[in-house]
């Protein structure tokens, strides 16, 4: 005889369409789009990026004879989540332009994030590489070639490149230029001697890294393997265990005179790698929007069908207004991080960078407590999801770094403030109002208020690109809340004046 039988369990979230998002759309919408946002939320491709996480990659130094080999082994879903992403394009921006690449990315990185770590800085590295015109000439095509060719071999007898980054140490963190890797001159390029503390990718085929040459700290371009089919003294130490991001691969390494050839001129590293950085920042905020829209969708179907006192949770009151504030934010991030894609503005990205990035683990703990103890469950992907939430926040400049970028371009670059307030001027009252305010404090920068100052450009901004671009329900909330003060601490603190039926409508996924 059965001891219970199940019922108010809320059906699997699979078989619809990721690329089904109003805030997205609005930017790019195109068959292919939707193509790949099928994918992305069928059972099939769901289920691959839980076994890329359950199975985590493992490090292999030596052979069973002893020889060193430095291999990284993955699970085959990792391999399967790699290959769709070059196939679509992902890793490049030469087909559609960043904006097509953008929409991509924001999609399928819902199916699983950490493989978009080796995609994203495949992608980045082309603008960094042109530096040194040659190298650009010889590797960008295998760059952004469509075809994922994983393995150790010499990379021009490759189809396809993947591309890591090497810069942090362990002594100074994002303090890049305290590095005490050594580059040594020899002929046809460099010997870099070192440690590096993180490697994003350390399976990939290049890696852009820095070192201290003759002339000071200065980016190389690093080959796994050299072109005789030797492997360049390139030696994983370890892998990091790390909290969330856990089917991406990250290492300390050694080079013990490993071969690299010389990208910009001597002393100018931090200026030349500082492109690769822009577009993984880019990518910062396109993964963080991402996985705030993936969020809000698991917590919006939950609400759809479980029911609770008496009703479905999407119809109390109470849960209303949680759902239609995490839309907001998500809508928010979503919108900014295209509009970046489309302009790549320095200063507008480095002010969303530390934003969006910020939200990102708020963001995340709340759409999982919209499921309750379901949500706090592994099965329910949710705490995957929150364990990678803080991540890119840390990457390519945590926090400090961020907020502190956007002073030194506000003192350095005055055409950039110009260009931010162009932006964001002449479309709400209550934006002009901020506007106002901000102008004030970026007249006495003092850094103690880094933050403070920067978040308020963020939501400025945000504002004006949801009144342009979003939807009037969402702009009106957003403006009455972030900017406009009738708001609360928590999510789930709107003013009674929003439209929470428009905002939800958008945010409950069509099945």
């Amino acid at each position: 005889m059965a001891t219970h039988e199940v019922t108010n369990q809320v059906p699997p979230l699979s078989g619809h369409d990721v690329a089904d998002d109003p805030a997205l759309l609005s930017w790019v919408d195109d068959a292919d789009l939707h193509s790949l946002g099928r994918l992305a939320g069928s059972h099939e491709w769901q289920e691959r990026g839980r076994l890329a996480n359950a199975y985590p990659p493992v490090l292999h130094t030596h052979d069973r004879y002893g020889n060193r080999i430095d291999e990284v082994e993955f699970h085959p879903a990792w391999h399967d989540l790699m290959n769709v992403a070059v196939s679509h394009g992902l890793h490049a921006f030469v087909d559609g332009g960043h904006l097509e690449r953008a929409a991509r990315f924001y999609v399928w990185s819902q199916t699983e994030a950490g493989h978009g770590c080796p995609v994203s800085m495949t992608y980045a590295a082309v603008p960094a590489l042109r530096a040194a015109p040659d190298l650009a000439a010889t590797y960008e095509p295998l760059l952004t070639a469509r075809t994922y060719d994983f393995g150790l071999r010499p990379p021009l007898a490759k189809r396809g490149l993947i591309a890591g980054m090497s810069m942090t140490e362990k002594q100074g963190g994002s303090d890049v230029r305290s590095n005490t890797t050594v580059a040594k001159p020899v002929q046809d390029g460099y010997v870099l001697t070192g440690h590096k503390w993180f490697t994003s990718a350390p399976m990939s085929d290049v890696f852009l890294t820095l070192a201290q040459a003759p002339g000071g700290l200065t980016c190389f371009l690093v080959p796994r393997v050299l072109p005789d089919g030797t492997r360049n003294r390139f030696f994983l130490q370890r892998l990091k265990d790390k909290l969330g991001n856990r089917s991406n691969a990250s290492a300390e390494i050694e080079y013990d005179e490993a071969f690299a050839h010389r990208v910009g001129d001597e002393g100018r590293g931090v200026r030349t790698i500082i492109e690769m950085v822009n577009m993984t920042r880019l990518d910062c905020v396109l993964g963080t929007a991402a996985g705030m829209r993936l969020g809000l969708r698991q917590a919006a179907h939950h609400a759809a069908h479980r029911k609770a006192f008496g009703g479905y949770l999407v119809d109390q009151p109470a849960m209303r207004n949680v759902l239609a504030d995490l839309a907001i934010e998500s809508e928010a991030a979503t919108t900014t991080a295209m509009w970046l894609a489309r302009h790549r503005p320095r200063l507008g990205l480095a002010v969303t960078k530390y934003w969006v990035c910020k939200r990102g683990p708020v963001h995340a703990a709340e759409s999982l407590e919209c499921l309750g103890g379901n949500g706090y469950i592994e099965d329910s992907g949710m705490p995957r999801l929150f364990r990678e939430s803080p991540l890119m926040s840390i990457w390519e400049g945590s926090g400090n770094v961020a907020a502190l970028d956007v002073l030194r371009a506000v003192r350095k670059e005055p055409e950039s403030v110009q260009e931010f307030l162009a932006a964001v001027t002449g479309v709400d009252a209550r934006i002009d109002r901020a506007v106002g305010e901000l102008g004030t404090a970026l007249s006495d920068v003092d850094q103690s208020q880094a933050r403070r100052i920067v978040e308020k450009m963020a939501l400025v901004l945000q504002g004006a690109l949801l009144v342009r671009h979003g939807h009037p329900a969402v702009a009106d909330a957003f403006l009455a809340s972030r900017l406009g003060g009738d708001w609360g601490v928590a999510f789930g603190t709107l003013p009674r004046s929003t439209d929470f039926a428009a905002i939800i409508d958008r945010a409950v996924p069509k099945l």
